[in-house]
């Protein structure tokens, strides 16, 4: 069966064109041209990738892509015609996963969708995991208090559940799994994006300050993902991990 994505763009040329290159390669799409549209057709379809504009009339991509975050952990795809890096950074703080400036060249979105498919497809999957019993058999990982559990993609601390979009599961799994290692954006761009020469360090520094708002005590203070100035992100060492799950009550 073919990925079915919403494509959500209020200029009715770009949408139609896209809509047409999109089912050339192969996705089943289906389209809005509205921020209310555009949650309506979400609800009702499911698709499993997103395509969003941010500029849209009545409700704007960001608010779409915020109220997409409190539903569900599909991918999503900025579209943005402006410059402005303020105005990316909103749209991967509201919760998009990439990126792609107008005018954009065809290629270069169905790359970006075909990597967050093949993300998406190893996300949560059926069945639930009790704390403690991973889905997979194997030992959870272990970052300070957070219990992390790859087969189920869920996120412990203690009894409750740490609620992450795939993007952010995938970058802290990917430092967790080498503490105190320095992993660079482009090292992060490759295994958490898919790709390096499409990417933008940005998206990494803006998806580890979402990561941090979710599983630090104190974001401003991170004690588990750690800036290592000039170099790149990595996780707290062992003995940083203990102090920063006796700090939680959590042990270690």
């Amino acid at each position: 069966m073919a990925p079915r994505v919403l494509l959500v763009e209020d200029d009715a040329s770009i949408r139609e064109v896209t809509a047409l290159g999109l089912v050339a390669g192969g996705f089943d799409v289906v389209t809005a041209a509205d921020g209310p549209s555009a949650l309506a057709r979400f609800r009702a379809d499911r698709p499993d990738v997103v395509v969003l504009d941010l500029m849209l009339p009545v409700l704007d991509g960001l608010t779409v892509c915020r109220e997409i975050r409190t539903e569900s952990t599909v991918p999503v795809v900025m579209l943005t015609a402006r410059t402005d890096a303020i105005d990316v950074v909103a749209g991967l703080q509201a919760g998009a996963d990439d990126y792609v400036r107008k005018p954009f060249e065809l290629p270069e979105l169905l790359a970006r969708l075909r990597v967050a498919l093949r993300h998406g497809r190893a996300g949560p999957g059926g069945g639930e995991a009790r704390p403690g019993e991973p889905a997979g058999g194997q030992p959870p990982l272990r970052l300070g208090p957070l219990e992390i559990d790859e087969a189920a993609h869920q996120v412990r601390r203690g009894e409750a559940e740490v609620p992450l979009t795939r993007t952010e599961f995938r970058l802290l799994v990917a430092l967790a799994r080498r503490p105190g290692r320095v992993l660079t954006r482009d090292v992060l761009l490759d295994e958490v994006w898919g790709y390096d020469f499409l990417g933008d360090s940005r998206l990494v520094d803006v998806a580890v300050q979402r990561l941090r708002a979710k599983v630090e005590d104190r974001p401003a203070e991170p004690a588990l993902i750690l800036t290592v100035r000039g170099a790149g992100y990595r996780a707290a060492s062992g003995a940083e991990q203990a102090g920063a799950a006796a700090a939680a009550g959590t042990p270690p």
